[in-house]
């Protein structure tokens, strides 16, 4: 099946926006997610292919560029496609426009196809049905490991909620950015804004957890990484390049 860029139209409401107008990062996070759903099941290999023969797609790894955050009440277009093909993964890249085509926001993503039931990345082609790439990227990104510091400033716990829970049962992708931008201090999140942002996933984590995440700072830039408590798993990392407002 040859595969086109796929194009959805959004429309930012209030609820999906914080005290300064701008987009939350958790709503963006899922404008993402829903574009790879609906452009997936076109493709005829979304959820309910998935389902049925006990697969899903799981995000390995997220790189998101914000150049401008969307403002409430502003129509956005988001364009995406499946950008590059590996063997286990699969590269999806995103750009969202304003009604003028001014380029709001660039994002990378990889996912991997898992069997549901022993958490087995499985290859790719032989999986789905046939398809192809698009071979252009967003921002021309390369997923690279994620170093951390050896110490970190600041730590602080977050429960899982129920609402942070997804059908595929553990902690959405989505809510793991949210937790990044909650770790720093209020005061500081009210004067900056992400403007860059790289998160890597490891490990699932599940309802009735509590999630450790430590931060370091380096001028704007920060370093996360995210650790179960009862276990001590990481269970992701993340760098981020705040901007002042």
């Amino acid at each position: 099946m040859a595969v086109t860029k796929y194009q959805k139209e959004y429309f930012i409401r209030s609820y999906e926006c914080d005290k300064h107008g701008n987009l939350r990062l958790l709503t963006l996070m899922n404008i993402l997610q829903d574009a790879a759903d609906s452009h997936a099941d076109v493709l005829g290999l979304g959820y309910e292919y998935c389902v049925t023969r006990k697969l899903a797609w799981v995000a390995a790894n997220y790189h998101v560029k914000i150049f401008r955050a969307p403002k409430i009440h502003e129509p956005v277009i988001i364009t995406t496609w499946p950008s590059e093909e590996r063997k286990l993964s699969v590269v999806r890249d995103y750009e969202m426009t304003d009604k003028e085509g001014n380029i709001l926001v660039q994002a990378s993503t990889q996912w991997v196809l898992i069997n549901i039931e022993n958490k087995r990345p499985q290859a790719i082609r032989a999986n789905l049905p046939e398809y192809q790439v698009v071979a252009e990227k967003a921002d021309n990104y390369e997923f690279t490991k994620i170093n951390l510091p050896e110490n970190f400033e600041l730590n602080k716990e977050l429960d899982v909620r129920f609402d942070d829970i997804d059908v595929n049962n553990h902690v959405n992708n989505a809510v793991y950015p949210l937790w990044v931008s909650e770790s720093v201090s209020p005061e500081f999140r009210d004067q900056h804004a992400i403007v860059e942002l790289e998160i890597s996933f490891k490990k699932e984590s599940f309802l009735g957890e509590t999630i450790k995440v430590a931060t370091a700072f380096d001028g704007l830039k920060s370093y996360h990484e995210l650790t179960s408590v009862s276990d001590g798993r990481e269970v992701a990392r993340a760098f981020v390049i705040w901007a002042e407002i």
